[in-house]
């Protein structure tokens, strides 16, 4: 018997702009691909002041994936008084990802990351693939079941001198229209934006669908 697996199914996104990165995604889980299991989960987190991340695929390996990512990221700061480059943080979980889904186990540990984040080097937006592999960005990136929708709107509206609030706003029409047309995306949708100033989430909306 297949166990029922927690999934994200999903849309994400990443968004490089003239002054920042934005981060978005859906906030839907099922359960075994087959019933809805929640509507308010989380798939975009800041790991800390400079860097966030989305997250697709199964749920368990994702949250441990980021516990891992989270402490390397703080043992590595304390070993060496500075903050992490994003590209060695990038790398990091990159590594993390490769190791587990190679690891003997009757379920597969399948997870796609958009990884965002500041430095004095600039920003950055990193995808990283299912088999560990490391994408960098300068302009957009999709992921997840729904991401042929969401790059739909995407490759029609983004320019290069979007600023962020600009960017927030075609984020959340890329992230609606995917909602609209994929069965695994919906709930409503989460952003997170990243600057010089730091990381913060810019909106967090839940869908009403309440017919009375």
């Amino acid at each position: 018997m297949e166990p029922m697996l927690f999934k994200t199914g999903t849309t994400t996104l990443g968004m490089v702009c003239k002054d920042g990165i934005v981060l978005a995604a859906d906030k839907k889980m099922t359960l075994g691909g087959q019933i809805v299991s929640s509507k308010k989960f989380e798939k975009v987190l800041i790991l800390n002041d400079q860097m966030a991340i989305t997250f697709a695929g199964l749920v368990s390996d994702v949250q441990l994936l980021v516990k891992l990512i989270k402490a390397q990221l703080r043992l590595e700061e304390l070993r060496k008084g500075k903050k992490v480059k994003i590209k060695e943080a990038a790398n990091m979980l990159g590594n993390l990802v490769y190791n587990n889904v190679r690891k003997m186990s009757m379920i597969p540990g399948i997870t796609g990351f958009l990884f965002a984040g500041v430095d004095m080097e600039g920003f950055h937006l990193y995808q990283l693939g299912a088999d560990g592999s490391i994408a960098k960005y300068d302009d957009f990136v999709t992921d997840g079941s729904g991401m042929m929708y969401a790059t739909g709107v995407l490759e029609g509206n983004y320019k290069k001198d979007l600023s962020v609030d600009d960017g927030v706003q075609l984020a959340v029409k890329a992230i609606s229209a995917s909602m609209e047309r994929d069965t695994a995306s919906g709930g409503g949708l989460d952003v997170v934006v990243i600057t010089k100033d730091g990381t913060k989430k810019a909106m967090s909306k839940q869908l009403e669908t309440k017919l009375v």
